[in-house]
């Protein structure tokens, strides 16, 4: 594993992280306890140290599942969450960001994570007028004074928004989550370049392109029931990105080299990105996610080889 330092936070984080939300019964599969304990005691194995999670991957069930995984090895994970939504049911959430709605929705997920903090505390999708509300912003950075909160991120819900990534220091957030993935390059024009000027953090999430860079699908391919890719549903668009991915399989990616880690070295290789946060559905795909730190370049500035470098060192 290699680690990079989160932006101005100071925290080494590896790579490649674990993303989530998967673990909320959104996306075709209904996890067990063991399940999730076996990814994250491999994850530790690989030298993995990074969780992305939220309030609403469930009603908080996610923030649960990694509470009971991680309980009794807390000091060797960073654990980044959310707040913003309220979830009723699948596919279905409503806006929750008042600043007494940020106050209980970290309560709520610091009872789920069976912990006192949280290391990394998101904004999640919010608009421009409510990242600028000053009241849940004192209620953000009060959070963080009472020590129930580390550090402030934003992640985006558009990937070229700059207001919030421009308005990142005044707000205290020191770290940004983007979709940044082959398939779609906006974040290059303007909130990469931008991030790395004001140091902030960068966490890609969505770097496999919802699983269309995995290399498992081909056009025509149906998502099943309780899957949300069938709810987003514009099969045209799918199979033209399906079709776009088999070109950038023919003529970017090495061959012997699975689709799937190529992608998310290639997330990587922006001096931007600190780490990339995959979604994983079973231990081998969390092997294979972690696999990817082999492709990134030794010599990238950020770079840290740090084998063994989680728990304390990763606190920074």
């Amino acid at each position: 594993m290699k680690y990079r330092r989160l932006g101005r936070t100071g925290m080494r984080v590896s790579v490649v992280g674990i993303g989530t939300w998967q673990f909320g019964g959104e996306w075709g599969k209904d996890f067990e306890q063991h399940e999730v304990d076996a990814m994250f005691r491999r994850g530790a194995e690989l030298g993995i140290n990074l969780i992305d999670t939220a309030e609403c991957y469930g009603d908080h069930t996610s923030e649960a599942f990694i509470g009971r995984a991680i309980e009794g090895q807390r000091d060797q994970w960073i654990v980044a969450t959310k707040i913003g939504h309220k979830f009723h049911a699948p596919f279905k959430r409503t806006d929750e960001r008042s600043a007494d709605d940020a106050v209980k929705q970290l309560e709520d997920s610091l009872r789920a994570l069976r912990t006192d903090h949280v290391d990394l505390l998101q904004y999640h999708s919010v608009r421009d007028s409510e990242f600028d509300d000053a009241a849940l912003r004192s209620a953000m950075i009060r959070l963080k004074k009472q020590g129930k909160v580390r550090h402030l991120g934003a992640s985006i819900s558009k990937n070229d928004n700059t207001h919030q990534v421009e308005n990142a220091p005044a707000s205290e957030v020191e770290a940004i989550q983007v979709v940044y993935n082959r398939l779609d390059r906006a974040p290059e024009e303007k909130v990469l370049p931008l991030c790395e000027q004001l140091d902030l953090g960068v966490l890609g999430r969505v770097p496999l392109a919802s699983g269309l860079l995995s290399g498992k699908y081909k056009p025509g391919h149906a998502f099943g029931e309780g899957d949300v890719r069938k709810v987003w549903g514009n099969r045209e668009e799918q199979d033209r990105k399906l079709r776009e991915v088999e070109e950038i399989e023919r003529n970017e990616v090495p061959a012997g080299t699975p689709v799937a880690r190529w992608a998310l070295a290639w997330v990587l290789r922006h001096a931007a990105v600190s780490c990339v946060i995959p979604g994983c559905k079973n231990v081998k795909q969390v092997e294979q996610n972690a696999a990817a730190a082999d492709l990134v370049a030794g010599g990238h500035g950020q770079d840290r080889d740090l084998a063994g470098g989680v728990g304390e060192a990763a606190r920074g």
